[in-house]
C-alpha cells in the first residue's frame, strides 16, 4: 500500500462528531483541536495513563499542518509547508519515524534569482556557500560561517527554553508545601538558565541580547555587505508577520534559520513525504497507539463551566452533544479560546482585555499551485524537464534587497496588497514523488504582504483575489519566463480564509505575533504563561502559548507535562 493510501485509510478510522461523545463518559482530558500541538499533548497525556479525547472541527486532522488534495491528483501542504522546528525530543519519544514520518532533506536549501542574471544558492554545504557568496563578496564568504556558528551557539541556549514550561508565578497555591515546591521548581529553572548564560560567556550573551532587541536590518548590516545575501537571510526575520526588516526585535526570528534540525543536523529544513499532514498523521498514530480517541467533524461551540466552583466540566459541541471532563486543553488561538468559547462574565476583565488586545494581524497569503512543468529561471541553464539545484530549496522571489522587503511592507501598512510581493516558493514534488502526477508538480507560494482588511475592496471579491494571484504569477514570470502558462489550477488562502478555514484569528499563522513583548513569560499574556488559565481545569496548548508558532510541538508537550503534574496533585 502506498504512503498516500495508508494515510487515507488511517484518516477513515477517526470517529465522526457524536459517535464517542454520546457515550456520556467522563474523560480524564479533552483536547480542543486536532492540530499538531493538540495531538502532541494528547499523546503525552495518554502515555501517562489518562483517557483522552481530541475534538477536531474539520473533516481532517492536522490544523495548519495538513495535506489536502484540492486539485485532483495533487496533494498540497495547504498551510505550513516545511519541517525543521519539530522538537527532536518529540520525534524520539513518540517514535514518529516508526509511525511513518519520513523527512526529505533539502540541499541546497535556498535559491535567490536576480533580474540581472546572477543568483545565490545556500545550504548545509559549507563549500557551496563559500563559492556562491564569493561571487558577490569574498569578505562575506569568509564571514558567513562565523555568522552561522554564532547563531548555533544561541540556539543551544534556546533549546533549553523551548523544551521547558515557563517559571510562571502560580495562582492560588493553597498549601505551604505546594508553595515551597513551586519555589523550588522555579529556582531549579533559573539555576539551569544561569548555567547556560555562564556557558555562553559575557561577550556572546551581549551579542545574543543585541540580536534579540535589534532590527534584522541592523544585525545583517553589521555582518554583511552583499544586498542579495542580506535580503535572503532577512526573509527569515519577517516570515508570517506584518513586521519589516527594520522592526526592533525582528532579529530574534533570524534564529529560526538555524534553530531547527533534520536528523540531528542543525539548520537543515526538510520536506515531509506526503506533505505536512504526514507530521500530524504520525503524531496521531502515536496518540491512538497510546489510547487517544480522535473525533473529526466535532466542532466545539462552548466550554461548560460549573457556576458554583468556576471549574471546567467539559465542552458542548455545535450539534448539542456534551463531552465531559474536568480537564480541557485548547489548541485554538487565545482569542478563540477565551473570547469565543468561554461563556461570558467568567474571566477577569483585565485578563480578557489583554487577550483581546493581542496582535493577531497577518500579512500572509498562501497559494498552492498545480503546474505541468518546472519553472525555468533565466539566470540558470539546464534541462527543461529535470530538476536542478535551483528547484530543491526555498526560492526567494522579489527579495533582492532589504529595501524591497521594506517597500512591500509599507504597501500593506496602508491597506494595500504589496505591489511587488515578497514570495517564498517551494516545489516539494521535486523530492517527494507521492504528491503529484509524474512530470507535474506541486508548488507552494508563501506570499507577503497582504493585510486582513483592504483599503479598497475585499478578499471575498473574486476579482480582487484573481488580481492579486496574477500579480504574484507575473512577478515570478520576470524571473522564470512562461511560469504563468504552466499553472493548471491553484488554491488561494488570504488572511480571512486562514481565519475561517483553520481558526487562525486574523489569519495569523502563529496564533499571535512573535514580538519580544509576546514571548516566554509574556505569552499569551503577562502572568499566564505556564499553560494554566484563570478557569480551573482549562489549559492552553497551542501556538498562542510558550514558545510560540511554527510546527514545533513544544507547546503541546510542555502543556501536557503541566497537566500531568496538576493531575497527580489532585489525586
Amino acid at each position: 500500500m502506498s504512503p498516500v493510501a495508508r494515510a487515507l485509510a488511517f484518516q477513515r478510522r477517526f470517529s465522526s462528531s457524536s459517535s464517542l461523545a454520546s457515550e456520556k463518559k467522563k474523560w480524564d482530558a479533552v483536547v480542543i483541536g486536532g492540530g499538531h500541538n493538540g495531538l502532541t499533548a494528547a499523546a503525552y497525556l495518554a502515555r501517562s495513563g489518562l483517557s483522552v479525547a481530541v475534538l477536531e472541527k474539520r473533516h481532517v486532522i492536522g490544523g495548519a499542518a495538513v495535506t489536502e488534495e484540492i486539485v485532483p491528483g495533487f496533494r498540497f501542504s495547504r498551510c505550513s509547508y516545511l519541517q525543521s522546528l519539530l522538537r527532536p525530543s518529540i520525534i524520539k519519544e513518540l517514535e514518529l519515524e516508526r509511525h511513518g514520518l519520513k523527512l526529505l532533506r533539502r540541499n541546497p536549501s535556498s535559491f535567490t534569482p536576480c533580474l540581472d542574471g546572477r543568483y545565490l544558492l545556500l545550504g548545509p554545504d559549507a563549500e557551496l556557500n563559500h563559492s556562491e557568496i564569493a561571487k558577490f563578496s569574498k569578505k562575506d564568504a569568509m564571514t558567513y560561517p562565523i555568522y552561522e556558528k554564532q547563531l548555533e551557539k544561541f540556539c543551544k541556549f534556546m533549546d533549553f527554553l523551548l523544551d521547558s514550561p515557563t517559571p510562571e508565578t502560580r495562582h492560588g497555591v493553597p498549601s505551604l508545601s505546594g508553595q515551597l515546591k513551586d519555589k523550588l521548581q522555579k529556582s531549579a529553572f533559573w539555576s539551569r538558565c544561569l548555567q547556560h548564560v555562564y556557558a555562553l560567556g559575557q561577550k556572546d550573551m551581549l551579542d545574543f541580547m543585541d540580536l534579540l532587541l535589534s532590527p534584522a536590518s541592523k544585525v545583517l548590516n553589521n555582518w554583511f555587505e552583499t544586498e542579495v545575501l542580506k535580503a535572503t537571510l532577512a526573509t527569515d526575520a519577517v516570515i508570517g508577520s506584518m513586521a519589516t526588516v527594520h522592526t526592533p526585535g525582528s532579529g530574534y526570528v533570524l534564529l529560526h534559520h538555524v534553530m531547527g534540525e533534520t536528523a540531528g543536523e542543525r539548520g537543515v529544513w526538510s520536506y515531509v513525504e506526503g506533505g505536512m499532514g504526514s507530521v500530524s498523521l504520525a503524531i496521531s498514530k502515536a496518540a491512538c497507539e497510546a489510547g487517544v480517541h480522535i473525533l473529526t467533524n466535532a466542532e466545539v461551540a462552548q466550554l461548560i463551566v460549573n457556576e458554583n466552583t468556576g471549574a471546567v466540566t467539559g465542552v458542548a459541541l455545535a450539534d448539542g452533544t456534551q463531552v465531559h471532563s474536568s480537564v480541557v486543553l485548547s489548541n485554538a488561538t487565545p482569542y478563540r479560546t477565551f473570547v469565543e468559547l468561554v461563556p461570558a462574565n467568567l474571566l477577569p476583565e483585565d485578563f480578557l482585555g489583554a487577550i483581546k488586545n493581542l496582535d493577531y494581524s497577518s500579512g500572509t497569503t498562501k497559494l498552492n499551485l498545480a503546474v505541468d512543468r518546472l519553472p525555468q529561471f533565466h539566470c540558470c541553464k539546464g534541462n527543461l524537464l529535470e530538476a536542478g539545484p535551483q528547484h530543491v530549496g526555498t526560492i526567494h522571489i522579489g527579495s533582492e534587497s532589504m529595501e524591497e522587503i521594506d517597500i512591500a511592507n509599507k504597501d500593506a501598512l496602508i491597506g494595500l496588497p504589496s505591489r511587488r510581493p515578497l514570495i517564498e516558493m517551494t516545489i516539494p514534488s521535486v523530492l517527494d514523488k507521492t504528491i503529484s502526477p509524474p512530470g507535474q508538480h506541486v508548488i507552494n507560494l508563501f506570499v507577503q504582504y497582504t493585510p486582513y482588511k483592504l483599503l479598497e475592496g475585499s478578499w471575498q471579491d473574486p476579482t480582487v483575489r484573481e488580481s492579486f494571484a496574477q500579480r504574484c504569477f507575473s512577478l515570478i514570470d520576470e524571473y522564470a519566463p512562461g511560469f504563468s502558462s504552466s499553472i493548471i489550477n491553484y488554491d488561494m488562502l488570504a488572511p480571512p480564509d486562514l481565519e475561517k478555514e483553520f481558526g487562525l484569528t486574523g489569519g495569523n499563522i502563529f496564533h499571535g505575533a512573535m514580538g519580544l513583548d509576546s514571548l516566554f513569560l509574556m505569552r499569551p499574556v503577562k502572568g499566564w504563561s505556564d499553560y494554566r488559565t484563570p478557569l480551573k481545569g482549562l489549559y492552553l496548548c497551542g501556538s498562542g502559548a510558550h514558545p510560540g508558532g511554527g510546527v514545533m510541538g513544544a507547546a503541546g508537550r510542555n502543556a501536557a507535562s503541566v497537566v500531568i503534574q496538576d493531575t497527580k496533585k489532585s489525586n
